[in-house]
């Protein structure tokens, strides 16, 4: 029989970077019976392979379901490779591409690789939603398909916005939603986690469950992690995503690059510490008894080692502190010419979020300006010693007499910018 800590312990860690949970009191009810009982609960995450890479922002639930992992319950780590054919349309103003089943297996493959750098292999089931779904045929979709109506279905806010605005909607789109909360019937889920993008779907969940006499499966939501940027939710399709098979290097440096805000929510949300943990850190950096930068290289730390173990993370830190502390001469960086950057202009008119975007350090005006605000932006006649800059005739004022130029850094990026 399994041993399990008391509740008000488990709920500790359970809730901890939690955005909602629906509901709470039913969660509370069933970590009571698994601990009369001794039988752990089944967690549900279900993934839909679309692309063959993580980033840091996928592993906020991965983490969670760790967690619940820790504690003794069991986790199911569901692979869409029937739903990833359909393709999720959360947060889509337009169809998706739907895959082949070539590529959702092969992207299922490097998936599983890749979240056994966080949970336990031995400890995880891994399951293909295939299997049920498959099976239900076409007479089975029908009847699935008759636990709900049109109506209910285009509350969600993207179907909505796309109906209103004349928008096509497939209709196997408005299969996702009933194939993904039939995954929960089929495993009998007593939680499934989702980011907070994925709440309507998993309330979806709890509908079929109830319709088919079942203990309804508790849902409980993560926040969507901000990318480097500190603007927008990571995305690779940003350019502002950290990726968890990255080299320890750019792994640690991109961290680095993160605001400080942000900071705070990476810790909470990307390490095992506790709220009470991280409180006292961030006191301490309030008052000044430590240094954000010293917080920040610990997070980095703390990170890299996750998917590259200690010595990679000690060897990161190592070649960061000796590329920005100036001992390891000059930063290597392209070069943008402003002349080339903007023909027939004067590039002395343009202002910093201009320059940013135009030598591709922001994907965008509104992330340029976060920066500059953040004092994220700084320049340097030698790539050594950095002085923070706001405008870009302040970039060419501090650059004078640097003669081939002077660099341009936002976060970990580098150009070398010349007339």
């Amino acid at each position: 029989m399994n041993t399990f800590p008391p509740v008000p312990e488990q709920l500790d860690l359970l809730l901890k970077g939690v955005e909602a949970c629906e509901k709470r009191d039913e969660l509370e009810k069933k970590l009571a019976r698994s601990l009369k009982t001794g039988k752990p609960l089944l967690v549900k995450v279900g993934f839909d392979p679309s692309a063959p890479d993580l980033h840091l922002g996928h592993t906020v639930v991965f983490r969670k379901m760790r967690h619940f992992q820790r504690l003794g319950h069991g986790i199911v780590f569901l692979i869409g490779d029937f739903t990833g054919m359909i393709g999720d349309p959360t947060g889509k103003k337009v169809t998706r591409p739907q895959l082949t089943k070539e590529e959702v297996l092969a992207n299922a493959e490097t998936y599983k690789t890749q979240v056994f750098k966080i949970l336990d292999p031995e400890k995880t089931r891994v399951a293909f939603n295939s299997e049920w779904l498959s099976a239900l045929g076409a007479e089975g979709l029908v009847r699935l398909s008759a636990k709900y109506t049109v109506a209910r279905l285009l509350e969600r806010d993207d179907f909505a916005k796309r109906f209103k605005e004349g928008k096509p909607i497939a209709v196997h789109e408005l299969l996702y939603p009933l194939c993904q909360g039939y995954d929960s019937v089929a495993l009998e889920a007593d939680v499934e986690l989702g980011g907070t993008d994925q709440l309507f779907n998993l309330l979806v969940g709890r509908d079929l469950m109830r319709e088919s006499g079942q203990e309804p499966q508790v849902v409980m939501t993560l926040p969507l992690l901000v990318g480097t940027d500190g603007v927008e939710k990571m995305s690779k399709s940003l350019g502002n995503a950290i990726g968890i098979a990255e080299s320890p290097d750019e792994i640690f440096g991109k961290i680095m690059s993160i605001s400080d805000t942000s900071m705070w929510t990476y810790y909470t949300l990307l390490t095992d510490l506790t709220s009470a943990e991280i409180e006292t850190m961030r006191a301490e950096v309030a008052v000044g008894t430590v240094h954000p930068k010293a917080r920040k290289m610990d997070l980095a730390g703390r990170i890299v080692e996750d998917f590259h173990g200690r010595d990679a993370a000690l060897a990161a830190r190592a070649e960061f502190d000796k590329r920005f502390s100036g001992a390891g001469g000059p930063v290597s960086a392209d070069e943008m010419s402003l002349s080339r950057l903007y023909p027939g202009e004067h590039f002395l008119e343009k202002n910093m979020a201009d320059l940013l975007v135009a030598t591709g350090l922001a994907a965008s005006k509104n992330i340029a300006r976060q920066k500059i605000k953040e004092g994220a932006v700084s320049t340097s006649p030698d790539g050594q010693a950095w002085t923070k800059v706001e405008s870009a005739a302040e970039l060419l004022r501090l650059g004078e007499g640097a003669g081939d130029g002077r660099f341009l850094r936002m976060g970990k990026r580098f150009v070398r910018v010349t007339p």
